[in-house]
């Protein structure tokens, strides 16, 4: 019982992060998105990582080594944004 409720848990937490990636995919833009939190929640995700390599738990380990790789998918967006002019030249001509 206790595995299976981790399982539905770590399932959420992980696809959470889908939707925001397609947008920033589908739009190249991560505008709306606070780099901050972000940063912050990458640093918590990374830890939970450790913590689950330290108690051996497998499902703590592949959920959040997941949820990692989909943030650092975003945190791509926010940080290319971030570059300044040039980076603005990957746009399409129709949102320059």
């Amino acid at each position: 019982m206790n595995t299976g409720i981790g399982l539905f848990a770590a399932f959420c937490t992980t696809i959470s992060y889908f939707p925001q990636l397609k947008k920033c995919w589908e739009t190249n833009s991560a505008g709306d998105l606070s780099l901050k939190m972000f940063l912050i929640l990458g640093l918590g995700v990374a830890t939970w990582v450790v913590y689950g390599f330290l108690q051996g738990d497998i499902i703590i380990i592949i959920a959040n080594s997941a949820s990692l790789c989909l943030l650092l998918g975003i945190l791509y967006f926010k940080l290319k944004e971030r570059g300044g002019p040039s980076s603005r030249s990957s746009l399409p001509r129709s949102t320059r």
